[in-house]
């Protein structure tokens, strides 16, 4: 009876093939540990903060399928709790020492966690997870964490699982008696907070990988090694960044005899037998969500950071860093609590009050301005401005932001600047939603239906140049051809405006209908266009993948065009080549054609100018400056254009733009216009770019009687072309460990801004002079947090810069050729960078692990060409003083 006992004991293990088998009778006793580790990318695990818990865990069958030996029902209970350290550590720096479990975990959370689950296995995967209701969640999901460990199959292959971390796409590969589990944890589903910036250059880049090894005896399983490892890098910086390390460990350390099995047809009569108490629950870890019973109110928590907001201290790095907390804290507040502060504040920091609260970018946020802001009021011009900014630069805007704004704009605006913002504004929220694959969403259907049919009936000029605007930000391909209509048809800045939004598009957008066009106004075939829009038209044709005869057409043209165009286009082709750009290669094979290579070609005289360089080159992002000047034939400003760009392998971030354009101001000198620009209006503005978002222009003077005033009555202050507090990177990642707590990782960039711009004259020393200037302080926090309710682990990183940029151009036009100076200039800027890991106890309890660094990044005037260096060294040679003869 005994011999055939055993032989049906190995027949039956040797043939049970598809999951893990316990045999009757017996209680297998494990050892059981829980690590979670968190700390810099590349930090060793020895120096980490974080926690262990371990315990014993006995699991005995309680019931086998009489039908189906692939049917079981098991018991796992969970004895002798302890936390403590991870690593090693003294005696004052361990936040356990002389704390009981129960003193740590809280005894009803440790009487929860004790009390055994029941998991009914079929084919080696959990069907059902029993359990008691009521139970604490943070509890439940440590217990659902150790249930998942024993879901295993004996053949390789790939499936979708359901265990703690939801319904993953699981591979398995078996080799003997060792079964490797690899989990695809990006392809989980469950319910957790998610949200990304939009570009990926201020974007944080994650990796997520969970592998489990198992080892088997008879069938069953003799030890368990999980492990997860979570890394996040700020895609600008990837020094900064975090990980998580979460490890599971099971042994088996021995096998005694048990209590036999349950004697049931079904699972619903072992499991009544067993406890009536016990319900059938999901396997997923249910949301839990830790309280803070010591935090202050929005309220308090306002006016302790308060005085860091005034309008004089926005330059400031602590501005940027009181404006992140305020918008996180702000993100846990109700509407009322919201309202409450925009209602009582003054006006000098509401405009501030108003950035943070937009950029929460929660429902109740949203509600809370909407209520506060009139647009029938044109007294709050001002709110109304930065509120529509911060939904521009919204780092993950709703459906619901978009469908708001259109629904304002379609109502009573009392100012027309803030009625052509929102319109502007309604452009770069349809590019960001599209960007997200949400392009058929009503609310974005609807606002391009708006936009392109406006603008189809639009007869003013102001309103024409209204919808361009929102077009330049929206880039949709369906509006290529009306632009090209207005680029090639339009007169004067709207013929440039639609051209410079072409420009725009991606070069994989530009058919060849728009290079025809664009040749087309180039070489003015149709009509006469001013100097502006053809040499917007040669950038574009030059920037996307030109042909051999588009090229040599172009070098050819140069040496018929009007004297400052001649050189400026020289500039441009000597700009591609040095900086290698991607057309540089046809335009050195065009150039070995003596009839477009000839002295007397690239020896033209004058003063405009075309450049690029590198601000920085590093392994994570780069950065390029690019100025370049256009000038009239009297030595008289046409347009001056400043470029950031940001990039890496895969993607361009346009980070600034500052246009400053004249026209028609020939007649303050008394000289002659250059061809086609005879019958130009006085007028002089600035436009802005920033970040991609195309802001609304600013006009300095339009008309000759505007400029007469403004030269009279000018303080030669610059005009200020934005000014506020920007949401530059915004990441959140929920996380469930497959051990059972949550895991949280943020990093948050906030950028205080000031971009201002001038131009002024001296009719006495027959100068003119640009300014433009940029003072930025930038922010960054990243909190990487495990979250297990009786302890917290976690590593807080910073970095903060400030710095400011400016662009000047001289220019003196009192002889001919004209002297031009241009000048790229950046100041000192302090470089800082702090690290905190903690570990901490509701108690108060809390250890602290800091270091910092602090430099100092040497100012630089960023080089032009040679050409430039020459010149700036005759304007100041020669220079008077001129101050006070500005106007």
């Amino acid at each position: 009876l005994v011999y055939s006992q055993r032989l049906f004991v190995f027949v039956f293990q040797t043939g049970h093939t598809t999951g893990p088998s316990l045999n009757n009778d017996k209680l297998y006793k494990f050892a059981y540990s829980a690590e979670v580790y968190v700390d810099q990318v590349k930090a060793s695990l020895q120096k980490s903060a974080g926690y262990r818990i371990s315990s014993g865990v006995d699991v005995n069958l309680l019931w086998r399928n009489p039908d189906n030996d692939d049917d079981q029902l098991i018991k796992i209970t969970i004895k002798d709790v302890q936390v403590e350290n991870v690593n090693e550590r003294p005696a004052a720096e361990n936040i356990f020492k002389g704390k009981s479990t129960e003193k740590i975990i809280g005894k009803e959370y440790l009487e929860a966690l004790q009390r055994p689950i029941v998991v009914e296995l079929v084919r080696g995967k959990v069907k059902t997870f029993y359990s008691y209701q009521n139970e604490p969640g943070f509890a439940q999901n440590i217990k659902r964490g150790l249930a998942s460990l024993f879901q295993l199959q004996l053949h390789s292959g790939s499936s979708l699982e359901v265990d703690v971390s939801g319904k993953c796409n699981t591979t398995y590969h078996v080799r003997q008696d060792q079964v490797t589990k690899i989990k695809d944890l990006d392809s989980c589903e469950i319910e957790k907070k998610r949200f990304t910036s939009h570009n990926r250059i201020l974007d944080v880049g994650t990796k997520a990988t969970s592998a489990t090894v198992y080892v088997l005896e008879d069938s069953f399983i003799k030890s368990i090694k999980a492990e997860e490892n979570f890394v996040f890098v700020l895609n600008y910086r990837r020094k900064t960044g975090a990980k998580i390390v979460s490890k599971q460990r099971l042994e088996l350390k021995s096998v005694q005899a048990g209590i036999g099995l349950i004697a049931a047809k079904q699972v619903a009569g072992v499991i009544k037998t067993l406890d009536p108490n016990y319900v059938a629950m999901p396997l997923e870890a249910e949301p839990v969500k830790s309280e803070c019973k010591k935090c202050p109110s929005l309220s308090e928590h306002w006016q302790s950071i308060r005085e860091h907001m005034h309008p004089d201290r926005l330059s400031k790095p602590e501005a940027a860093k009181t404006f992140l907390s305020f918008i996180q804290n702000i993100r846990k507040a109700s509407k009322e609590e919201i309202l409450k502060i925009i209602k009582s504040e003054s006006k000098e920091f509401l405009p501030q009050v108003v950035d943070a609260v937009t950029s929460a970018q929660t429902p109740e946020s949203l509600e809370a301005v909407l209520e506060f802001l009139d647009f029938k009021d044109a007294s709050t011009f001002i709110l109304q401005e930065r509120f529509l900014y911060a939904c521009g630069f919204a780092s993950h805007p709703s459906e619901t932001l978009l469908k708001t704004l259109t629904e304002k704009f379609k109502g009573d605006v009392a100012n027309e600047d803030i009625r052509e913002t929102l319109v502007i504004v309604m452009g770069a929220l349809i590019k960001k939603l599209c960007d997200r694959e949400g392009c058929k969403l009503p609310a974005v259907v609807e606002a391009k239906r708006l936009i392109l049919n406006r603008l189809e009936k639009a007869k003013k000029d102001d309103n024409v140049r209204m919808y361009l605007l929102a077009l330049k930000n929206a880039l949709l391909p369906e509006a290529i051809p009306v632009l090209l209509k207005y680029a090639e048809s339009g007169e004067g800045p709207i013929s440039s405006l639609a051209a410079t939004a072409l420009q725009r598009y991606d070069p994989s957008f530009l058919t060849k209908e728009v290079k025809e066009t664009m040749n087309r106004i180039y070489h003015q075939t149709r009509k006469v266009h001013e100097k502006t829009v053809r040499t917007t038209a040669a950038a574009i044709i030059l920037n996307s993948n030109p042909s051999y005869m588009e090229v040599k057409n172009i070098l050819l043209s140069i040496g018929e065009l009007p004297m400052e165009m001649n050189k400026y286009m020289l500039s441009m082709i000597q700009d591609i080549l040095h900086f290698e750009m991607p057309s540089s290669k046809i335009v050195r094979q065009v150039l070995k054609d003596m009839r477009t290579h000839n002295y007397e070609r690239f020896s033209k005289m004058g003063s405009s100018s075309a450049y690029t360089g590198y601000i920085t080159r590093g392994p994570d992002v780069s950065a390029t400056y690019s100025l370049d000047i256009l000038y009239s034939g009297s030595g008289i400003l046409r347009r001056s254009n400043m470029n950031i760009h940001a990039f890496d392998r895969s993607s361009e971030l346009h980070a600034i733009q500052v246009v400053i354009e004249a026209q028609g101001l020939e007649s303050i000198i008394a000289a002659t216009p250059d061809e086609g620009e005879e019958n130009l209006d006085s007028f002089a503005g600035m436009s802005a770019i920033l970040f991609d978002f195309q802001l609304r222009p600013v006009t300095f003077f339009q008309g000759y009687g505007d400029l007469m005033s403004k030269m009279l009555s000018a303080t030669g202050d610059p005009m200020n072309v934005v000014k506020g507090l920007v949401l530059l990177t915004d990441f959140l990642q929920e996380i469930q460990l497959q051990s059972g707590p949550t895991a949280r990782a943020e990093f948050m960039g906030g950028l205080a801004i000031d971009i201002s711009g001038g131009m002024e004259f001296s009719l006495w020393y027959r100068e003119s002079k640009t300014n433009v200037k940029n003072r930025v302080a930038v922010f960054i926090a990243g909190n990487t947090e495990v979250d297990s309710f009786f302890v917290k682990t976690g590593m807080e990183t910073t970095l903060e810069t400030e710095t400011a940029l400016d662009f000047i151009s001289t220019v003196q036009f009192s002889q001919y050729p004209f002297l031009v100076c241009m000048q790229m200039d950046r100041v000192d800027s302090p470089f800082r960078t702090h690290m905190t890991k903690y570990e901490s106890l509701p108690s108060g309890r809390r250890y602290t692990a800091r270091r910092g660094k602090a430099a100092t990044l040497a100012g630089n005037e960023y080089p032009l060409h040679q050409e430039n260096s020459n010149m700036c060294k005759k304007v100041f040679g020669t220079k008077s003083d001129s101050a006070g003869s500005w106007f």
